[in-house]
């Protein structure tokens, strides 16, 4: 399976903005089931474009701490921006949003509207990234397995975009129907896991650029951002196991992450 760096660049964007357009549309219609929500409610406004700029810095910034080469050729002129990370979008959209709160007073979690629809998007966009095959830096190291993917070398390899897909989906789904006491709890657990998972899975993948330990920059990025998530994902699973008689009738991410009444600013 090839394409060539033409349409294989052409295939890689139009999943990639289709997975965002459709999880934005699931996030849309997730808040205006919530009473006060929708997209452009003042609070909820803030924060979306918060997040949207905050995950348009992180991603471009975790992909330069992935690939040096790359920032060094950007400084010396010669290559414009390139690349993405999804790790570095999800990490940036969630200082992003809390920066929002911060500013705007806002003090509840508004995370668990979006797990569904981070992890569809994600999806559709991981299926982008398996079309554009070597053309992009998701393939999987050479394997002998029998669903080893050729990518057009001539080797068969790890298809680890189809991998994630098989993780996330599931993760997604099950924490978004989860009936937690806690806001923010699905969304916590979401992020952890899914920085765990490309812990690991990283190491299925060859690694452009060592960094200390043999590690890629990803790697370092996710261990970095779980010491520093882990304990606040701690603390909220505390006040989960405090709160468990009163488990909601609810799934997690249809709850309101404000009540009827409480301001939204």
């Amino acid at each position: 399976m090839t394409f060539d760096a033409t349409t294989a660049a052409w295939v890689h964007s139009a999943f990639a903005w289709a997975g965002m357009a459709l999880g934005a549309a699931m996030w849309r219609a997730t808040l205006k089931r919530q009473p006060g929500g929708g997209a452009f409610a003042p609070g909820n406004f803030a924060v979306l474009v918060s997040l949207l700029l905050g995950a348009a810095l992180g991603n471009k910034a975790v992909f330069l701490i992935e690939r040096p080469d790359v920032a060094l050729a950007m400084w010396q002129g010669q290559a414009l921006w390139p690349g993405q990370s999804i790790v570095g979008g999800l990490l940036g959209g969630l200082i992003g949003v809390e920066i929002a709160k911060k500013l705007s007073g806002q003090t509840r979690s508004t995370g668990d509207a979006m797990v569904w629809p981070i992890a569809v998007g994600l999806a559709i966009g991981r299926v982008g990234c398996f079309f554009a095959g070597l053309q992009d830096d998701t393939y999987g190291l050479p394997t002998s397995l029998p669903w080893g993917v050729d990518f057009g070398d001539g080797i068969p390899r790890h298809p680890t975009q189809l991998y994630e897909i098989a993780v996330v989906l599931p993760l997604g789904h099950v924490l978004h129907r989860a009936r937690f006491a806690t806001l923010g709890l699905a969304f916590k657990l979401f992020l952890s896991g899914y920085l765990l998972w490309r812990f690991f899975i990283e190491f299925l993948k060859p690694v452009p650029v060592a960094w200390p330990l043999g590690l890629s920059g990803i790697q370092w990025t996710c261990l970095a951002a779980l010491v520093l998530y882990t304990p606040l994902l701690a603390r909220t699973w505390r006040a989960e196991r405090r709160a468990a008689p009163s488990r909601p009738a609810v799934p997690s991410g249809d709850r309101p992450a404000y009540p009827p009444g409480e301001r939204h600013i």
